[in-house]
């Protein structure tokens, strides 16, 4: 089964990235094959808005059947859901490795509906005080 799972880096014993939209990288394994390959997500990571859907289409144009994430917001949920791709949470402390060995096991939960709202991991934009202008 090839899968997308969002990683916090570009390798295979990454660790499962808690974001979606906004994961780092993305790692396209084969279950059966053990072949991997990395996809660089910093455009949508540092996006102003639209990074859920944005990794979605990236997800769709990979031709996968499921996703592992840690969490996923509404929209990116229902364009993958609308085009038969299953979701999977990829647990606290998982590497991809792991989350594709699990995934291959039937030992992960399968998301049935989005589980933040979006926007939820948007960069806080710094605070300027109003006397001195100094970032607080």
């Amino acid at each position: 089964m090839k899968v997308v799972i969002s990683a916090q880096s570009d390798d295979i014993d990454a660790l499962v990235d808690p974001r979606f939209g906004r994961a780092a990288w993305f790692i396209v394994a084969d279950s059966e094959s053990s072949d991997w390959t990395a996809l660089p997500n910093a455009e949508n990571a540092d996006a102003s808005g639209g990074s859920g859907v944005r990794a979605a289409e990236q997800v769709l144009s990979q031709g996968v059947s499921a996703v592992v994430t840690g969490n996923v917001g509404p929209a990116a949920y229902g364009m993958l859901a609308d085009n038969g791709i299953r979701v999977f949470h990829g647990g606290n402390g998982v590497t991809v490795r792991e989350a594709v060995a699990r995934l291959g096991c039937h030992d992960l939960s399968p998301m049935d509906a989005p589980t933040v709202a979006g926007h939820w991991s948007r960069p806080m934009h710094p605070k300027v005080s109003e006397v001195d202008g100094e970032q607080r």
